[in-house]
């Protein structure tokens, strides 16, 4: 395939097969001293049973819940993921729980997902009635909300339509769900040993 394209389009154009992204996990209740920095040396030094090799874990942020707990994403190899799964991981004093992550980021100004605040490039849209004014000017019913996220679906969508008559806030909204689908299937959550 490569060969074909290069034929027709010289070196003009660069080809490359799209790589899926590494499984992310979260450890839950990580002590404080545990930092991103020094998390991956940590783990290493005090779970050897794991076997684990260099550059199976990087570490990438931690966060508070409401209950002032500290979690920790890492990002892993597929049999790396396998492999902690079925395991607690010791940190300092502490036998950590570990679980699958995904996360699905959505702007706040736009309601959009799949980029933050800061990448945001179009209009700002209320999250409530997907009007073109901030949150806090819109004077509408619960009656009268949208969500832009299905609003989009059903104006690009031939086949089905789905219902936006709900805020993108709403809980039950199907637009979640399918960019965490859509995230899973960009995931590589199967080893292939090298044969």
């Amino acid at each position: 395939m490569n060969t074909q394209i290069r034929g027709k389009c010289g070196d003009e154009v660069e080809t490359k097969v799209q790589k899926r992204r590494d499984p992310s996990l979260i450890i839950h209740n990580v002590p404080d001293a545990v930092t991103t920095e020094k998390a991956e040396d940590i783990i290493f030094a005090q779970n050897p049973d794991l076997n684990l090799q260099e550059g199976d874990i990087q570490n990438n942020f931690a966060f508070r819940t409401k209950r002032i707990i500290r979690n920790m994403v890492i990002e892993v190899k597929p049999h790396t993921r396998r492999h902690l799964l079925q395991k607690k991981l010791k940190l300092q004093w502490t036998i950590c729980n570990i679980d699958g992550y995904v996360s699905v980021s959505r702007c706040f100004k736009c309601s959009r997902y799949n980029h933050r605040h800061t990448q945001f490039r179009s209009e700002e849209t209320c999250p409530l009635c997907a009007g073109k004014h901030k949150l806090k000017e819109c004077t509408a019913s619960m009656s009268d909300y949208k969500c832009i996220n299905c609003v989009t679906f059903n104006a690009h969508s031939k086949d089905r339509k789905i219902n936006e008559n709900h805020s993108p806030l709403y809980r039950n909204c199907p637009s979640p769900q399918a960019v965490i689908v859509k995230y899973r299937q960009n995931t590589n959550y199967y080893y292939i040993p090298n044969s």
